[in-house]
């Protein structure tokens, strides 16, 4: 059963399709090129198809993209979809009803703050320049979770029965807070750095200028606001149920990556 990979050269993405046999990984630099803002190239990824590894564009929470791709999918045969998600959405949110509402095996996996934001985007230009700006600092914790339990949990769901209709809260096995996560960084690589509080308007400015819309800028600045208060540390065990065993540890993240902040 041929697999595609939507997303393949992404943190999630490039380990689900190293771990699967029959796959097909596309992304916009892939041969076999898929873009989402181009509907011609979809057709020609999904020919053969039996299931999806599904990471929806990055720059919005809710895309009609997927809405439109979805039906595509399964006209052409695709029987199962793994829906790379969001922590904290309810049945309603993001792009998780056109799964819902798809007739076909769909998961869904909703995952925490990837240990992978503090060493490929996200923070780690920020770590590299010493201060990480946080809309409304606080002292909250959060279970950072590696995107290789991610991918592992997803090709799970994409080679097993019994993982259908079923949506997965993902996270790692402890809380942190920022300032936890990044003085464990910072003993690896000798630096010192800072977190600086912004207001939350501001904050969404900046991830807007930064490439995100509206509504996903201000759902990143809700989502590290709630962080910060202590009102989003979620630890759950699903890694473990579906994989037979535990989470990476941030910590040990850090140790096999300090080279990332030297």
């Amino acid at each position: 059963m041929t697999t595609l990979v939507i997303g393949a050269t992404g943190k999630t993405g490039r380990h689900v399709a190293a771990a699967l046999d029959d796959v097909r990984p596309v992304s916009r630099s892939s041969d076999l090129r898929f873009d989402w803002t181009d509907e011609s190239t979809w057709q020609s990824a999904l020919d053969g198809v039996r299931a999806i590894y599904l990471v929806p564009p990055v720059w919005t929470l809710s895309s009609p993209l997927v809405s439109a791709f979805v039906p595509r999918a399964v006209e052409s045969g695709v029987e199962r979809i793994v829906l790379l998600s969001a922590g904290g959405l309810g049945p309603a949110g993001g792009n998780e009803p056109a799964l819902r509402n798809s007739g076909i095996d769909w998961t869904i996996l909703r995952p925490t703050w990837f240990h992978q934001n503090f060493t490929e985007d996200y923070f780690h230009e920020q770590v590299l320049s010493g201060t990480v700006p946080l809309p409304e600092a606080g002292p909250g914790r959060h279970a950072f979770i590696d995107t290789r339990d991610i991918a592992d949990v997803a090709v799970a769901a994409l080679t097993q029965d019994g993982h259908a209709g079923n949506t997965y809260e993902i996270s790692g096995p402890e809380g942190l807070s920022f300032r936890e996560a990044l003085d464990l960084i910072d003993k690896v690589s000798g630096r010192s750095t800072a977190i600086a509080s912004v207001p939350p308007a501001a904050y969404v400015a900046a991830a807007e200028a930064g490439g995100l819309d509206t509504g996903y800028a201000e759902a990143v600045t809700y989502h590290l606001t709630a962080v910060a208060a202590g009102q989003y540390l979620s630890l759950t065990d699903t890694v473990e149920r579906v994989l037979g065993r535990p989470a990476r540890l941030f910590a040990a993240y850090v140790e096999e990556n300090a080279a990332a902040w030297a």
